[in-house]
């Protein structure tokens, strides 16, 4: 089993101005991560101590290939930006939506990826976390173009967990439903504190788990993916 010490870590954290990446990046700063680089579309959002301003929209393949550069002495990447649009995937006028959320939650993360697995490697393998959704399993008509792009990405997560293998790089799939973010500020749910889900990825990367299900509702739909329709 591979596990990751986080203290003298070296991470970087994407869309970590705000919401659930600021919280990764500030409990990573505070279990001893040496460095902790936040990206952020506008590097000056990123205001809190301990974080290194990273300038980075993972959509731009430039700004990804200039972040591998600058952030190579990183042994911990954490995939957390994304974006929801919320639009049925039938009833939209176009595809546009749907696409916006493919390319960031799935190409974007997958930019991220393919750029940094050779730093990883070249730093002794270290750790991989994407940061999916229930609705990799759970489809919510209202956001659909969202969830297929989660469905992509955990997909994504497992093929890339069998291509690092090889160069000892430990992959992590964390799940969650609802998050007391900006992004579900309107869902009318109970919801997990970003600090939670910090908490749950960290646990994961010192024990060496490949997949995070932080709450109760996630662990229930991940369960019943081995059930027949008439059963759920």
């Amino acid at each position: 089993m591979t596990t990751f010490e986080i203290a003298g870590c070296t991470a970087l954290v994407t869309g970590a101005n705000r919401g659930l990446g600021r919280a990764i990046a500030l409990a990573l700063v505070a279990a001893g991560a040496a460095t902790v680089y936040a990206g952020a579309r506008d590097p000056r959002t990123v205001t809190d101590p301990g974080l290194i301003p990273v300038g980075l929209d993972i959509t731009d393949p430039a700004d990804v290939a200039a972040a591998a550069e600058r952030c190579a002495d990183t042994n911990l990447l954490v995939n957390n930006a994304g974006v929801m649009h919320r639009s049925s995937l039938l009833a939209a006028p176009t595809f546009d939506d749907a696409r916006a959320d493919l390319e960031t939650n799935l190409f974007g993360t997958l930019s991220m990826s393919r750029a940094f697995a050779p730093v990883l490697g070249r730093n002794g393998g270290g750790a991989l976390v994407n940061m999916l959704s229930v609705l990799s399993w759970l489809p919510l008509p209202q956001v659909g173009g969202y969830g297929v792009s989660k469905a992509a990405a955990w997909s994504m997560t497992n093929a890339l967990r069998e291509e690092l293998r090889g160069q000892s790089t430990l992959v992590v799939a964390a799940h969650a439903a609802f998050i007391d973010t900006d992004m579900a500020a309107d869902v009318d749910r109970p919801k997990t504190s970003p600090e939670n889900v910090a908490r749950h990825i960290l646990d994961a990367l010192g024990s060496g788990r490949e997949e995070v299900l932080v709450d109760d509702l996630t662990r229930h739909v991940k369960a019943g993916l081995s059930a027949t329709a008439g059963e759920r």
